[in-house]
C-alpha cells in the first residue's frame, strides 16, 4: 500500500471541511425560521443607541430662599477666548446677606425666574447637542452653589497631622495686598515657617493649633485655596502624615522590608 502524497492529503482535507460547513449551514437554516434568520442579519446594534435624556440636575427647579435676590442682566456681546467669536452672554447676579456672586451664562441657556414662587428653572434650545446638555447641568450646579453660598456660606476644615505640625493666623501689615489681609503661618517640619496670604473673600481662623477653618461665599474659590495649603504637605500613605481637607482619609501602606 502506497502512502498518499501531500497534494492528495490537502485536497481531501479541504473537501471534508467544505462538506462539514455545508451540513452546519443546512441544519441551522432548517432549525431557525425565516423571520429569525432575517432578524439576525439586520438587527445590528450600534455602539450608542440610547435615547437622548434630559439633564437630571438641569430640569430640577432651584428654590430661592428668603433674603436672596437674583438678577438677570441683558445680553452683552463679548469675544470668546477660544473661538474668538463675538457671542452674546448674560450675567446673572446672586445677592444675599453674606455677599454677592455673579455668573455668566451661555446664549443657548434660558432662565425662567418665577418671582412669586421664588424659584428658577433652566432650559436649553436643543437637547440633541451634547455641549448644551453639559452646560445645562453645570450652570445649574453653579447657580445652586451661589445661592447656598450667599445665604448660608461655605466652610472647609484643614487637619494638620504630624509631629510638630502647627498653624496660626496672623496679620502682616508690611505684606498686605488689601486692607485687613490675613496670613496663615504653617510649621510643617521645614527649617522655616510657611506664610500663605488669604485671598480676598475668604476668612481664616485657627480654633486649634492643628486645625484651620476657612469660611467664604464662593465654594470654588474656597476649595481651591484649601488645595493650595494642602500642597505644602500632601498626605503620605506610610505614616499618615500631612494636611487633610474635611473628611479626607488615606489608606496606609506597609513598608517594604528587604
Amino acid at each position: 500500500m502506497f502512502a498518499s502524497s501531500r497534494g492528495q492529503v490537502l485536497a481531501r482535507t479541504a473537501a471534508e471541511s467544505v462538506s462539514a460547513r455545508l451540513r452546519t449551514t443546512t441544519t441551522a437554516a432548517a432549525t431557525s425560521s425565516p423571520l429569525q434568520h432575517v432578524l439576525q442579519q439586520q438587527c445590528v446594534r450600534a455602539f450608542s443607541a440610547s435615547a437622548v435624556h434630559q439633564s437630571k440636575l438641569g430640569r430640577t427647579p432651584i428654590t430661592i430662599p428668603p433674603g436672596v435676590e437674583l438678577t438677570i442682566g441683558e445680553p452683552i456681546v463679548k469675544k470668546d477666548p477660544t473661538t474668538y467669536l463675538k457671542i452674546p452672554r448674560r450675567k446673572v447676579t446672586v445677592q444675599g446677606p453674606l455677599g454677592e456672586l455673579s455668573l455668566t451664562v451661555p446664549p443657548f441657556l434660558h432662565i425662567d425666574h418665577d418671582t412669586e414662587a421664588r424659584r428658577i428653572t433652566l432650559s436649553i434650545e436643543d437637547r440633541e447637542v451634547k455641549e448644551q446638555r453639559a452646560m445645562w447641568g453645570t450652570t445649574w450646579a453653579h447657580l445652586n452653589q451661589y445661592i447656598l453660598g450667599v445665604s448660608e456660606g461655605n466652610t472647609a476644615v484643614l487637619r494638620l497631622v504630624g509631629i510638630g505640625y502647627r498653624a496660626t493666623v496672623e496679620a502682616r501689615p508690611e505684606k498686605e495686598e488689601y486692607d485687613g489681609q490675613q496670613f496663615i503661618i504653617l510649621k510643617l517640619g521645614f527649617n522655616h515657617p510657611v506664610e500663605i496670604g488669604v485671598p480676598e473673600g475668604i476668612k481664616a481662623s485657627s480654633p486649634q493649633p492643628t486645625r484651620i477653618l476657612l469660611e467664604g461665599v464662593n465654594r470654588q474659590q474656597l476649595m481651591l485655596f484649601a488645595g493650595t495649603i494642602r500642597m505644602w504637605r500632601k498626605p503620605e500613605p506610610y505614616k499618615g502624615k500631612g494636611i487633610f481637607i474635611n473628611d479626607e482619609t488615606i489608606k496606609l501602606k506597609q513598608k517594604k522590608i528587604k
